[in-house]
């Protein structure tokens, strides 16, 4: 069923072709599904033995917020009250409420008339008493002309906005916990999102290229399969090194970051940078710190985590799946020529002085063509991507 996307007025036709073009996508791989638009809703109908994979896709997919499994009946009211007797006969509940609607008025049973029906057999054979206002449990009901369907579970969806509704932006990946995280938000507000990588290869080995490969992966279960730029970072560094950043080592190459970002953002037709950035969380995110570096990109920084703390970060990146990736060893290339003391508080001008002698316009045009473009197939529940497939 749709959420937000009921306050889009005049947008929500287009919103919902969206959201219908995306849950066919998804659904492509679990089998053989029947889609279908009903209203403000979307009708899947599957064979049994798919269902258990049908429920993980929506459940999981951005822009529906409740899905509900239901048997699917002749549009009879007597139909609905035995199935209703069945699903409720094993729900270990004293209380019970249905909630049937008539979602086609060519039905020929009213709404009220059809719950009174329902629940005074429900009532008969299983004895449970109504209760309208704080029910145990909820029956639901939605007839139609040639067909009715009756639940008891609605299943919270992801919710949100269908992606690619809101543009595309160019996520920063570095492998860690955040920007995973920090994707997934954005996916759930309608951005199509690419990635980057920035390796510190050939200073380091291609493990991080590995971890960045295996999180699109699992992010690909929401929103499709995705692009992954790998952008071998580890001679730019020792260049920024050598050419006196000292201290500022970390915020020089985070500039560099975001300027070869905002390159291939722009190259790519992206409209917008993400960042997993929190306030306060390392010296590089302080929010003098924070400001310098987006000095460095000519697009809008997204920074979705911004207010979050470490440990809701955590909680939801172990929903998402990626937490067990993101806590895999590896040589992390932005620790790579690290100051022993980082700066949390600087001008700009230092680091557009160093970018200057630097000839950063250069750097950055290197940096883009020696990126390699992935494509990492989205990882389903329970699977884990080999590690050659990241070669």
């Amino acid at each position: 069923m749709f959420g937000e996307l009921a306050l889009k007025g005049r947008k929500r036709a287009s919103f919902a072709t969206a959201l219908e073009r995306n849950l066919r996508r998804a659904l492509r791989g679990a089998g053989r599904v029947k889609l279908h638009r009903r209203g403000s809703s979307f009708l899947a109908i599957a064979p049994p033995h798919v269902l258990p994979r049908v429920l993980e896709i929506t459940t999981e997919l951005p822009g529906l917020s409740v899905v509900q499994p239901a048997l699917r009946l002749e549009p009879a009211a007597a139909h609905a009250s035995r199935a209703a007797v069945e699903l409720l006969r094993g729900v270990a509940a004293r209380s019970f409420a249905v909630r049937a609607r008539r979602r086609e008025k060519t039905f020929p049973i009213s709404s009220m008339d059809l719950a009174r029906a329902v629940g005074a057999e429900v009532k008969d054979e299983l004895g449970l008493s109504v209760d309208l206002t704080s029910p145990e449990v909820e029956l639901h009901v939605d007839a139609y002309e040639r067909e009715l369907f009756v639940s008891v579970d609605r299943l919270r969806g992801a919710g949100g906005l269908p992606v690619g509704t809101s543009g595309r932006a160019l996520v920063l990946l570095s492998g860690g916990i955040d920007s995973p995280v920090a994707a997934y938000r954005m996916m759930k507000r309608g951005l199509r999102c690419d990635f980057v990588h920035f390796s510190g290869q050939p200073l380091t080995g291609p493990e991080s290229a590995y971890k960045a490969y295996a999180l699109v992966a699992r992010l690909g279960r929401y929103q499709g399969r995705s692009r992954l730029f790998v952008v071998p970072f580890g001679l730019a560094q020792r260049l920024l090194a050598s050419s006196g950043a000292g201290r500022l080592q970390v915020l020089a190459q985070r500039r560099l970051m975001v300027r070869v970002a905002d390159a291939l953002a722009r190259h790519e037709q992206c409209e917008a940078l993400v960042t997993g950035d929190s306030l306060g969380q390392v010296a590089s995110q302080t929010l003098r710190n924070l400001e310098v570096v987006q000095g460095a990109s000519s697009l809008p920084l997204l920074r979705p985590l911004l207010d979050r703390d470490k440990s809701e970060i955590i909680d939801e990146a172990q929903r998402l799946g990626t937490f067990e990736t993101s806590i895999l060893p590896d040589e992390d290339c932005c620790t790579l020529l690290a100051p022993r003391r980082a700066v949390t508080w600087t001008e700009p001008e230092p680091l557009i002085e160093l970018e200057r002698r630097l000839d950063v316009d250069t750097v950055v045009e290197r940096l883009v063509g020696q990126a390699v473009i992935m494509w990492p197939r989205p990882q389903r529940a329970g699977e884990r991507e080999p590690a050659s497939a990241a070669a």
